[in-house]
């Protein structure tokens, strides 16, 4: 469910309010632990935290106007979603934060490739995706996306 929102505030108030305040800890989470140099603003109507074009000119290869997207978080239709390209993109990255999910939540990770769904708001580890967003910068980032394009 794409959004029309045209700010992160926004998009959260039309969200139904038995998510507003989980959405707004998780969002709180991400901003407190993101390294400097990624861009929280509405990216594919969710809110996105992206490297922005000042920083990386290329922008995204599926749509250069775009900026490089590495976060997104959305109050889907039955859950709400964290879409992490890290996790698709570096395994270790992926084994650890399987791992450490498994230690700090009973329920089993309902995960993508690239995303994490919580049907249930209480069952978001806010503190574990903070750590989650810390793990890259942007510059590693970079890196990561660039390296997989290279032959």
């Amino acid at each position: 469910m794409q959004s029309k929102a045209t700010t992160p505030e926004e998009y959260m108030n039309e969200m139904p309010i038995e998510r507003q305040a989980a959405f707004k800890k998780l969002r709180a989470a991400i901003k407190k632990n993101l390294p400097k140099g990624f861009k929280e603003q509405m990216s594919y109507g969710m809110i996105g935290y992206v490297v922005p074009h000042s920083k990386y000119p290329a922008g995204y290869h599926c749509n250069p106007k775009l900026p490089l997207p590495f976060i997104n978080i959305a109050s889907q239709k039955n859950f709400i979603a964290v879409y992490h390209m890290g996790v698709y993109a570096d395994p270790k990255l992926l084994k650890w934060f399987t791992t450490e999910h498994a230690k700090v939540s009973p329920k089993k990770l309902d995960i993508g490739k690239s995303c994490m769904r919580y049907k249930k708001p209480e069952d978001i580890p806010f503190d574990l995706i903070g750590e989650l967003a810390s793990k890259i910068t942007p510059d590693e980032w970079i890196a990561k996306y660039e390296s997989a394009f290279k032959k």
